[in-house]
């Protein structure tokens, strides 16, 4: 089975404790945790600071499954749930997979921290993960919300701990099995 996962820094498997930032290991960050697990070939398509994008890019047409996490940046960078939303529906509409292929993963709420100084962020968070569940019933497409697998956040309120990494690849497997 050919996944691709595209989203963010927690997909990327970003290690905030470095002084730079840096990466997990491959045996700590969930997309590799989820390709040792499964036997699939999993390509990581996580990017540090991505926000959804206007578009979305072409992919592979032997693609058996796109997970999409996005969001969590565009919250932060000052757009409302409902902004964020729209872009994320726009963007998954022009996707050119089928719709039963691709499984749209509302992220954890973030919590206080470095990055996340108000509790108005984490209500946002919250909202936002209900609207994409209501985007992905309308649109045809699988969800699951990763704000229901207890995931560990670093200090910073929104970068995965290694814990955390272990906690999502184990909610997600139980939820695509």
């Amino acid at each position: 089975m050919n996944v691709i996962c595209f989203g963010d820094s927690n997909t990327y498997g970003y290690d905030p404790r470095a002084y730079f930032g840096g990466r997990y290991d491959t045996d700590c960050r969930w997309v590799d945790i989820l390709a040792a697990e499964t036997g699939w070939t999993v390509c990581n398509m996580g990017q540090n600071g991505r926000e959804i994008p206007s578009s979305a890019p072409s992919f592979l047409a032997d693609t058996d499954l796109l997970i999409v996490m996005l969001g969590t940046n565009d919250l932060l960078q000052g757009r409302s749930p409902e902004q964020a939303a729209g872009r994320l529906e726009r963007f998954l509409s022009g996707v050119s997979l089928d719709r039963s292929r691709t499984l749209l993963i509302a992220p954890p709420p973030v919590t206080l921290g470095e990055w996340v100084p108000s509790p108005q962020l984490i209500d946002g968070s919250r909202a936002f993960a209900r609207l994409c569940q209501s985007m992905a019933e309308r649109m045809g497409i699988r969800f699951a919300d990763a704000g229901k697998w207890d995931i560990p956040l670093a200090y910073d309120g929104v970068h995965f701990t290694e814990k955390g990494h272990r906690a999502f690849a184990a909610g997600l497997l139980e939820e695509i099995r």
